[in-house]
């Protein structure tokens, strides 16, 4: 019994300085900008402007020799806040193979997070298993960008479906985060950067400073106490990690990471 205890507490050591070596950076991509009507994003009749600016973003993370990628963005050119540059091509420039991509993780089933998905076509798709069911429920889910996934699922590639958080490099550097209520398997990314510190991508939880300063909540989410709940639970992580929030439609929040294609670390 002795033995395997000090068996498994080497196991552990080793495990941690493996974890320790991985260099982890962070990298925001451009992927679409355009407006909003804000009067949609509160079911309280908060908002009033018929013109809120929006951004569109995806984002690099680098583990060691890993590359993830959360979110995709619109489809180039499906809609006038659609980036003209592919997100493939922006890989490229940061001299990353989209076919080397590891994992691509999907905070949740709409088109502007969901665009561009079919380049990375050797990653494995990390996405809630509730907005899975969605996309490929007869009919889909209102609001799931089911076509988006029509090649992932026709050639049968990798897929993990999440019902609750993820240590998505088994090390608790990056891990998604359930978050529901915009949609029912809604996720949010932690990021922990060495230099930097933890860092939180939003995913739709919150769409800008407004809704999640003061708990709004849009019209068309699916579940407004779970929304509450998820804001919430953003909250509570930010404090007690000390971490940086980062609302990913929010072009107020663009400057906290440093400008493509630099990184944060």
């Amino acid at each position: 019994m002795k033995t395997r205890s000090w068996m498994a507490l080497a196991a552990g050591a080793l495990l941690s300085l493996t974890a320790a070596a991985q260099e982890v950076t962070l990298t925001r991509l451009e992927c679409g900008n355009g407006t909003n009507d804000a009067r949609r994003f509160s079911d309280t009749f908060a908002y009033t402007d018929p013109a809120k600016p929006f951004t569109f973003s995806c984002y690099v993370i680098r583990h060691g020799a890993d590359v993830m990628v959360w979110d995709t963005g619109y489809q180039p050119g499906s809609v006038p806040s659609a980036t003209n540059k592919p997100l493939a091509d922006l890989l490229r420039q940061m001299k990353v193979d989209p076919a080397e991509v590891k994992v691509v993780g999907i905070s949740h089933f709409h088109a502007d997070h969901t665009g561009q998905l079919d380049a990375l076509r050797n990653a494995t798709l990390m996405i809630g298993k509730r907005d899975w069911d969605g996309i490929t429920a007869t009919p889909p889910m209102a609001g799931a960008n089911a076509k988006g996934f029509e090649t992932w699922i026709a050639e049968k590639r990798k897929v993990e479906l999440l019902t609750a958080d993820k240590d998505v490099f088994g090390d608790g550097t990056v891990m998604i985060l359930r978050a529901p209520g915009h949609t029912p398997g809604h996720s949010m990314l932690l990021v922990r950067l060495k230099g930097m510190g933890p860092v939180i991508l939003s995913g739709d939880a919150v769409h800008f400073h407004e809704n999640y300063d003061n708990d709004g909540v849009p019209g068309f989410n699916d579940d407004r106490a779970q929304t509450l709940a998820s804001i919430q639970r953003i909250k509570e992580i930010a404090k007690n990690l000390k971490a940086t929030l980062i609302i990913q439609h929010d072009p107020r929040d663009i400057g906290k990471l440093p400008p493509f294609p630099e990184s944060a670390k």
